[in-house]
This record gives structure tokens, sequence and C-alpha cells, in this order.
């Protein structure tokens, strides 16, 4: 998203965090840092945290992944929060409501899928900020 939003010439702030605490301060998956190393990324350097409710305050958008994860982000989500809670497929014409396929526990070639994935939320998501007004 960071790349992508570079690109787009976009000023954005992104993180990334998971619902649940087993990764915090682990590397991505040595799958994952290989996919995005072929795409010309570097994601070597980044380490897992867990999403806060601060997050929620944070930021203007929460982005889950799957719906399991969206169930965990309403569950955490304070009332007093301005940010907008989505789906990322959810900002693709077709896949409202999609997950992201985890993965973790497949094949390597399931990385390149879910990064081609990734990949059109992603270009949804910037498409749908780009429309929103500044201010």
């Amino acid at each position: 998203m960071r790349a992508a939003a570079d690109r787009a010439g976009l000023a954005v702030e992104v993180d990334s965090a998971g619902t649940g605490d087993w990764h915090v301060g682990r590397p991505p998956d040595p799958r994952a840092i290989a996919t995005a190393a072929r795409y010309g990324l570097d994601i070597s350097g980044l380490r897992g945290r867990q999403v806060s409710v601060e997050d929620f305050r944070r930021f203007d958008h929460v982005i889950a992944l799957d719906r399991s994860n969206m169930a965990v982000l309403r569950g955490l989500q304070p009332t007093d929060t301005r940010a907008a809670l989505s789906m990322l497929l959810d900002h693709v014409d077709g896949r409202h409501g999609q997950d992201i396929a985890d993965p973790y526990f497949g094949e390597d070639e399931r990385f390149e899928v879910s990064w081609r994935d990734i990949g059109l939320g992603v270009d949804g998501l910037l498409a749908m900020l780009r429309a929103q007004p500044s201010g």
C-alpha cells in the first residue's frame, strides 16, 4: 500500500497490524518476503504488531483482510472513533465481502494469489481515497 500510494502521489500514512499477538515483533513469513521481492519491494525489515484501540483514533480507515479479522476489529472499535472499517476486497467491484485468502498454511503459490488480490484491493482503495475530498 505504501509503494502504491507513493506511485500514485498520495500522501497517506500506512501501517499494518494483526488482530492476534502470535507474530508480534517477528518479521514477515519468508515466503511473503520472497513474493514481495519478486515485485521489487523489500519487506524484510517489517515487524509484526497487534492492532490497538488507538489505531481507530489514529487512522481514517482500518482495513481487514478477511471476515474473521473484521469481526475482531468490530469488537475492538470504540464508539468515539473516526475510522471507517472495511474489508480490502470491498474496494473491488464484484468482490465485496470476500476474504483475502490466508496463504500461511498453504503452498508457496498461494502467496502469489494473495499478492494479486491484495494488489486489486489496494488499487480500489487508492481510487476511493483519490475520489474523497481532501481536508
